[in-house]
């Protein structure tokens, strides 16, 4: 702190208004957006960007978004260099700053007098964005066959916004009206954060707001720094093998697995993560943009150095860390390759690999394997209620994996994801599905001297007419991993039972029919245990027994104990 020019202060009082405007966006967006995907789930990032695009404070939302909200703000600042009030632009291309089309970046630029201060983003992940497929998870082959792509593009012009714009966008959409209110709620919630922005650049001066907004991306650095500087120096190297890309051959009955390869190099104040050696792009969507990949990287590294949370997650605390790949390798994905899965996919098994090769450099700041998965199902068609079109979109929550000091948790959105669960009730009342059946699985948790978090199991009826539903699932073919002696978690499982049939099983990712009065079950991952389980607290073990989270025969096969 000795070398803010600023007040110190000050800078406290500006700093936390900046982190409380990206706060308050994202209580705008939940109030107004339509879709339960973001009033509810929560499926979205709020952000305040300086004049370059450099993120300067994010609200409490997914780290997912950490690396490639910058990118989608430059890539405006590029495309856009006479901004003016009023302005509001979209973009979604994954190849010039966004991660997978559905997530649609809404930026726009704050003033005052006449001075640009920087800008407001909400990147929003919208249920349907073309394709198809509803729900635009489809396992294609091409980024042209993922929906509508959108460059750079100036929406709004003097507060007003531009019919043609929109008459594009809402023609290539399922569901226009929902899609038009959760846009509508995106600029809103832009503007709550530019309108915060003027009004202290009025109270403190223009450029006294400027200098803080550097001085924030500098703290972050020198926080994040120190936090390096406290692991140990090392170097370590890990593979892992994904599940597959979606796309099957003829003659075989799933898609193939492929490897992703990193290496950690941990030197003073500064962290290379290299993923040379990792496989060529895949045919299908799990090709991730580089960007994508360092989410995962960051988030990784930001719980492993920045526990307790301190460090204010910006552009400035990345700094001191590189991520490269190759061009065209599955984690750094090239035109035209397909994205839409590794978004979330590649990101959450890039935080576990991360967290598995530092074990071997700072084995007590990491944790074992989680979920590895925003675990997706969307299902669509015609509401048989109204007449009208229908896109649901929902996460099923797994397993965050066990700590050096404690167990996992259950059935949450882990990592990279910060998602809420989507309540039954909310389901049932916007489109035409039951849930059957909504519970914690037991012994999906690895055994370990700390046991690894649960995963769930959700189960869908869809009613009167069928559906067109797609999934979107890693951790079916290798489970999540233990640590120190941890044994694996779960895997991931996908079944469609029809109305007179017994369970198939289905390919973990890619599209496929519904009958009415079918039953789909996608039971998400559990996650990793860490240490020898022979060691785990007798105590904690009759309480996990009692509570259903191990069953009496894996007491005996993992833990070696026979329950009374």
């Amino acid at each position: 702190m000795s070398s803010l020019k600023t007040d110190p202060a000050r800078f406290e009082v500006v700093k936390n208004a900046l982190f409380a405007a990206a706060e308050e966006m994202k209580i705008v967006l939940a109030k107004t957006a339509y879709s339960p995907l973001l009033k509810v789930a929560g499926d979205y990032s709020c952000g305040i960007f300086d004049t370059a695009g450099n993120m300067v404070a994010q609200g409490p939302d997914l780290p997912i978004h950490l690396g490639s909200m910058p990118d989608a703000v430059r890539a405006i600042v590029r495309a856009f260099p006479d901004v003016a009030p009023g302005d509001v632009f979209i973009h979604n291309d994954p190849y010039d700053g966004g991660s997978h089309l559905p997530d649609v970046n809404v930026v726009a630029p704050a003033f005052h007098a006449g001075r640009l201060l920087g800008f407001g983003c909400v990147r929003a992940h919208w249920p349907d964005i073309g394709s198809a497929t509803p729900g635009s998870y489809g396992a294609v082959t091409e980024i042209y066959g993922e929906g509508l792509r959108l460059p750079p593009i100036r929406l709004y012009r003097d507060g007003k916004p531009d019919p043609a714009i929109e008459a594009i966008i809402f023609a290539n959409v399922r569901t226009p009206a929902e899609r038009l209110g959760d846009l509508r709620a995106q600029v809103a919630a832009n503007w709550r954060g530019t309108q915060r922005m003027a009004e202290l650049a009025a109270k403190y001066g223009t450029e006294s707001l400027l200098q803080i907004m550097t001085e924030v991306l500098d703290y972050s650095e020198t926080m994040m720094r120190a936090a390096l500087r406290a692991l140990p120096d090392g170097e370590a190297t890990f593979t892992d093998i994904f599940d597959g890309d979606g796309v099957i051959t003829p003659g075989a009955s799933t898609d193939e697995t492929f490897s992703v390869t990193l290496r950690v190099e941990k030197r003073g104040d500064t962290i290379l993560v290299d993923f040379a050696g990792s496989d060529p792009a895949v045919a299908g969507p799990m090709n991730a943009p580089l960007t994508v990949t360092a989410s995962g990287v960051y988030c990784a590294l930001k719980m492993i150095a920045d526990p307790g949370s301190l460090i204010p997650p910006n552009s400035g605390a990345w700094r001191p860390v590189t991520v490269l790949a190759p061009p065209g390798c599955v984690v750094n994905a090239q035109h035209p390759s397909p994205v839409v899965y590794a978004n979330h996919e590649v990101s959450h098994r890039v935080a576990d690999m991360v967290m598995a090769a530092l074990f071997a450099i700072a084995p007590g700041q990491v944790m074992a394997g989680s979920q590895g998965t925003s675990a997706v199902i969307t299902f669509g068609g015609i509401d048989y209620r109204s007449g009208d079109r229908y896109v649901s979109y929902e996460s099923v929550k797994g397993g965050f994996g066990a700590r050096p000091t404690k167990d996992g948790i259950n059935a949450v959105a882990s990592t990279v994801s910060n998602m809420s669960n989507t309540p039954i009730e909310i389901i049932e009342m916007s489109f035409p599905l039951r849930v059957e059946e909504y519970a914690i699985v037991p012994d999906s948790g690895g055994a370990g001297r700390y046991r690894g978090g649960l995963g769930v199991r959700r189960v869908w009826r869809v009613l009167a007419r069928p559906s067109q539903a797609a999934v979107c699932c890693e951790r079916a073919v290798t489970p999540p991993f233990g640590l120190d002696g941890g044994l694996d978690g779960a895997p991931a499982l996908v079944t469609l039972t029809p109305p007179d049939g017994d369970p198939r099983v289905l390919n973990s990712k890619g599209g496929f029919l519904v009958p009415p009065g079918s039953l789909v079950m996608l039971q998400a991952p559990g996650s990793g245990g860490y240490g020898d389980p022979a060691l785990r607290d007798r105590a904690a073990l009759c309480e996990d027994l009692l509570d259903g989270y191990v069953t009496p025969a894996a007491a005996r096969r993992d833990y070696g104990y026979e329950p009374v």
